[in-house]
């Protein structure tokens, strides 16, 4: 009953706040806007997301990641401290960041300050800070970072479990690049991969806060007319390794850093997604109280911690995990990583790890829901990955409603993510 509690008042709240997908022409181009209007407080975001233009799309591994950083930099008149002191003095927030599939340009202030926020972001569209200085400067900043990460072992295990996972393809390079490849990207590859990729027929529109809808789709309007119309490429569909492949890097380490992944046959369009959610939950995904968790710390105390998730995006699925561990106990927790997703798969889950994994799930799916961001974020993926906006509500009524033979049916069909490749960081010997 109070599962069914939860679950009407979620459909009340979304009903009540939010104002979905509107599709805005500009110049002939259709711009989807996702909106929501929220008083509670007096500020206003705008995010403009354009698809299939991350590091995925490099030409030169790092390029988005740089291209990203080099927009970051104000305009070419004001400079990057004349800008930079303009964004301040109004208390304006203005960035750009590059994913793997997307690149986002990211505003947000005061209500009252919005409109001077609009003014900078088309004055940074039409004229960015393309000078060599700036360039040269961005990417020496870049280099110095990618040196303070051949120390970080945890970095380290992770890139390595991609390159293991998907070599020889664009989601086994390191998104920010490598010092070489950083090296040999000029200002004319990064004016490139502007020019090109951020395009009004590639872009998504987020906007929501103390706004109305009238002054969202003027803000839309005004920003998405600076932009080209650009040819676009989708990105490819590229699957894990199923070759079971052990990478081992040596460092001066105290600990061991193991991560691990394995080939998910579970496309983002998939409607069982949402077992998988609860699937994800119970192996690995829910902290104490997970397989992981319970057999590597809770019981034998061979980490302080261990996690998996189920990764499923429009690029890949993959099951992807890690933990950290003492150098001796290195093979032991290997092995039981193993052991552990096999029995997974073998036996599947028990009706009362179903019903934990169903209580808190429902339970907390307010908590996910009470801020704007959150909210924003959640009808931006439902609109991203094709699905019906409030497809999140059907979700929930599709977990309260599911089997302990569904799960386990579901489990028992994916030994896939028994082959399991690691990216191992240890000591020298």
């Amino acid at each position: 009953m109070i599962k069914k509690l939860i679950i009407l008042l979620i459909l009340l709240q979304g009903w009540a706040m939010s104002e979905g997908v509107k599709m805005i022409e500009v110049n002939g181009t259709k711009v989807p806007m996702v909106f929501e209007k929220s008083s509670f407080l007096p500020l206003v975001s705008m995010q403009i997301v354009f698809r299939d233009s991350g590091a995925i799309s490099d030409t030169k591994s790092g390029l988005a990641v740089l291209s990203a950083k080099l927009l970051s930099e104000g305009t070419k008149s004001d400079g990057s401290v004349g800008f930079a002191t303009k964004l301040e003095n109004h208390a304006i927030h203005l960035s750009a960041s590059a994913g793997n599939e997307t690149f986002t340009i990211t505003l947000s202030s005061l209500k009252s300050e919005f409109e001077k926020g609009i003014s900078l972001l088309k004055s940074l569209l039409k004229e960015p800070n393309y000078t060599k200085e700036t360039t040269e400067r961005v990417k020496k900043k870049h280099i110095g970072w990618l040196t303070q990460q051949e120390s970080n072992f945890d970095y380290i295990a992770s890139l390595g479990l991609k390159e293991t996972l998907f070599a020889g393809t664009p989601l086994g390079r390191a998104r920010a690049g490598s010092m070489s490849s950083i090296e040999s990207i000029t200002l004319d590859d990064m004016r490139g991969f502007i020019s090109s990729h951020l395009g009004v027929n590639s872009a998504i529109v987020v906007i929501g806060g103390d706004v109305n809808s009238e002054d969202a789709q003027r803000y839309t309007r005004e920003v998405m007319a600076l932009l080209p119309i650009i040819k676009t490429n989708k990105i490819p569909y590229t699957e894990a390794t199923d070759k079971k492949i052990s990478k081992i890097s040596t460092e001066d380490t105290q600990q061991a850093y193991i991560y691990f992944g394995a080939p998910f046959d579970l496309k983002y369009s998939d409607p069982k997604q949402y077992i998988s959610k609860v699937a994800n939950y119970i192996l690995g995904g829910s902290g104490f109280g997970s397989r992981l968790m319970e057999e590597i710390r809770v019981k034998r105390g061979l980490a302080y911690s261990a996690y998996s998730r189920f990764i499923s995006n429009r690029s890949t699925a993959y099951l992807s995990g890690y933990l950290q561990t003492k150098l001796e106990n290195e093979k032991e927790a290997k092995k039981l990583v193993i052991e552990i997703i096999e029995k997974f798969t073998k036996d599947g889950v028990t009706q009362k790890e179903l019903d934990a994994a169903k209580e808190f799930l429902i339970g907390s799916e307010p908590l996910r829901n009470e801020k704007l961001s959150q909210r924003l974020d959640r009808a931006y993926n439902e609109y991203y990955y094709d699905r019906p906006l409030g497809y999140h509500k059907e979700q929930l009524k599709q977990i309260e409603s599911l089997t302990l033979d569904e799960i386990n049916n579901f489990i028992k069909s994916h030994k896939e993510i028994t082959n399991l490749s690691f990216s191992i960081v240890t000591a020298k010997k």
